[in-house]
């Protein structure tokens, strides 16, 4: 997954669409999202000890995911600075000790830790997790958060939970958690650039649609029923 970087304080401009739940739903829409046609089912490369070693190793760090999340946000900033130009609430502050205290900072680290736990609790559902990183990435599309952050998060989520799991963290643990971020982060990629097609595509078709003027009316446009 890299940078997760939806919610609240991305891109203050940035487009708002329906969210879709896990049954592929749009919200408020009672619509398929047509889970089949946009979902590769490409498989999780992950064996079941791997799944279990990475499941072993967030009943460690879950009691400190809130400081998981600023540490992980704070080494992102300090490795690659242009990802705060995302967020329009810290793209102006260089003081790093200024943004550990931010609560919007401290918000946004536990929902993108809020997200890995629920792809932990769905490692044996590998649908329910394609979808719910399928859906992040469209997310992040609207939000205007482009793939090449997406790999940075599990970078600064290992660094930064490896003191915290202590001896328990192996090797064998680490190939575990890089193996399913490259997932989430494939997956979501897949999700980020179905919605920017979409998108093109219901511009185009709106540039192509000319407003239809009902018979006898003067200088004011009229839509048909």
């Amino acid at each position: 997954m890299g940078c997760a970087l939806s919610g609240p304080g991305v891109n203050h401009g940035a487009r708002t669409a329906p969210e879709a739940n896990e049954s592929g739903v749009e919200s408020g829409s009672g619509r398929g999202t047509g889970t089949g046609a946009w979902l590769k089912s490409e498989p999780l490369p992950l064996s079941e000890a791997q799944k279990g070693l990475i499941r072993e190793s967030w009943k460690i760090l879950h009691e400190d995911i809130a400081r998981v999340g600023i540490i992980m946000f704070i080494r992102l900033f300090e490795t690659h600075p242009e990802c705060k130009d995302v967020f329009f609430i810290f793209r102006d502050i260089d003081d790093l000790q200024e943004l550990k205290m931010s609560k919007e900072l401290q918000a946004h680290g536990l929902r993108v830790m809020s997200f890995i736990e629920k792809s932990v609790a769905r490692l044996s559902q590998e649908d329910k997790l394609e979808q719910i990183a399928f859906e992040l990435g469209r997310s992040h599309c609207r939000y205007s958060a482009p793939p090449k952050y997406y790999e940075y998060v599990g970078v600064q989520f290992i660094s930064a939970v490896k003191p915290i799991v202590k001896e328990n963290w192996t090797q064998e643990v680490e190939d575990s958690w890089k193996s399913l971020f490259s997932y989430l982060t494939a997956v979501m990629k897949r999700g980020y650039h179905e919605e920017e097609r979409k998108d093109g595509v219901n511009k185009a078709n709106y540039g192509t649609q000319a407003p239809s003027v009902r018979p006898g009316a003067t200088g004011s446009v009229q839509n048909d029923v």
